[in-house]
């Protein structure tokens, strides 16, 4: 058995296939003969010394992880500042892992989480530490550098796509008396990749979506009112997809909600939709109904990818043997081969490529009057959504989704006063 103790934590929004990658990192870490600690909420677990032991999982409990959704350990929006700006948090994490002989970190998130964990890495080795630190890669809105694909967008983006089609034939039956335009918004703070994966819900010129709203463009109101009521007069109604994240010409976020930062320190967001719904209504007179999937579409097992789950279960297996190789400061990373038929496989990048950098949607992608997806980003979306992962259900109709007992270990070190 190797010496030392692997810890495991989930950080930012979780997503429909996040705890496969736990789960394939616990059993990749059991057939090394590596114990596993999950850190609960996220790095303020490990902050908390709030360690969980995860000997006490069966097999069976392990495997059922890989078709549930949320975060089975806890996750949390906790961005650590500079090495010298929270220079106290980052001396609290090695305490810990000191304490309970962590020798591998993994962190399973996204931009921010990529930026702690090569923090750590600089940190240990200032003080002489053995550790070694792995990103591994999560995110629902796909805008992580050095990967093709983040793992956790394929779901997000087949539950977009099957919706709004969905939600398209709903709108155009009863367009005739009722509903005209209907505007559904998706998550996508700086990139749309997830209000693009909408696109697929059709191909022909007056299927839905009709209007994509991408935040790579700048959002001209008088010129998106004139194209409903263009769609409207043509087809009989409008299907509008929103990124939430769209912006003005002058850079302010269309749903700014005025509410302040969150704890990454963005800008709280209120609601594309609602607010362009608002005004499809006030300047056109039209009838509107506006949706806002929110948790909806990043918590969506009973209708995930295959290949997005099978992108999530490689990365956990990559990060165990990157780690246990001392591959320090690296992420596991998808990488195509192909588009049709669709092939990939896993590499690994430094960390320091993929920290604090952030993957926008190519021009190429982008229809040229901005209102629409590409051939190329049909190319390239469509293999992340192919191929059904259903999980089991049980005898009252409902997913058989598993619930993990958490034996937390008792505290060695002060209570964490931060």
């Amino acid at each position: 058995m190797p010496a030392g103790t692997l810890l495991y934590a989930q950080s930012g929004g979780v997503t429909a296939v996040i705890n496969a990658t736990a789960s394939a990192v616990i059993q990749s870490a059991r057939a090394r003969k590596v114990r596993v600690l999950a850190a609960r909420n996220g790095i303020l677990g490990a902050l908390r010394e709030d360690l969980i032991d995860t000997t006490p999982l069966t097999a069976a409990q392990v495997r059922a992880l890989a078709h549930t959704p949320g975060g089975a350990f806890g996750s949390c929006r906790l961005k650590l500042k500079s090495l010298a700006g929270d220079r106290a948090k980052y001396e609290r994490l090695l305490a810990v892992f000191k304490a309970h002989d962590v020798r591998w970190f993994l962190y399973n998130g996204g931009n921010d989480s990529a930026d702690t964990a090569l923090k750590v890495s600089q940190l240990a080795a200032e003080f002489g530490y053995p550790l070694t630190c792995i990103g591994v890669p999560k995110t629902i809105d796909n805008d992580l550098a050095m990967t093709d694909c983040c793992p956790g967008f394929g779901s997000a983006a087949k539950y977009t796509a099957v919706s709004v089609r969905e939600c398209a034939l709903d709108v155009a039956a009863m367009a005739d008396t009722s509903t005209k335009v209907f505007v559904y918004e998706a998550m996508g703070r700086h990139a749309g990749w997830l209000a693009a994966a909408a696109g697929l819900a059709g191909a022909g010129k007056d299927d839905a979506p009709h209007l994509i709203l991408f935040p790579e463009r700048p959002f001209d109101e008088a010129g998106f009112l004139a194209r409903v009521d263009a769609v409207v007069k043509r087809v009989g109604h409008c299907v509008v997809v929103a990124s939430e994240g769209i912006r003005s010409a002058d850079g302010r976020f269309v749903a700014d909600a005025g509410g302040g930062k969150d704890s990454f320190g963005h800008t709280q967001l209120g609601g594309v939709a609602s607010y362009l719904a608002g005004r499809v209504k006030d300047a056109l007179g039209h009838k509107v109904h506006w949706a806002l999937p929110d948790y909806l579409q990043r918590s969506a097992r009973h209708i995930a990818s295959q290949v997005d789950l099978e992108h999530a279960l490689a990365v956990g297996r990559a990060a165990v043997q990157c780690a246990l190789a001392g591959q320090n400061a690296v992420m596991p990373v998808i990488v195509r081969d192909a588009d049709a038929p669709y092939r990939w496989h896993v590499d690994i990048a430094p960390l320091e490529r993929v920290a604090n950098h952030e993957k926008t949607m190519p021009k190429g992608f982008i229809r040229k009057d901005g209102y629409g997806i590409t051939a190329a980003a049909r190319r390239y979306l469509q293999p992340l959504i192919e191929g059904e992962a259903f999980p089991p259900f049980g005898r009252n109709g409902l997913p058989d989704y598993v619930q993990v007992d958490q034996a937390v270990l008792r505290r060695t070190l002060p209570a964490w006063q931060g």
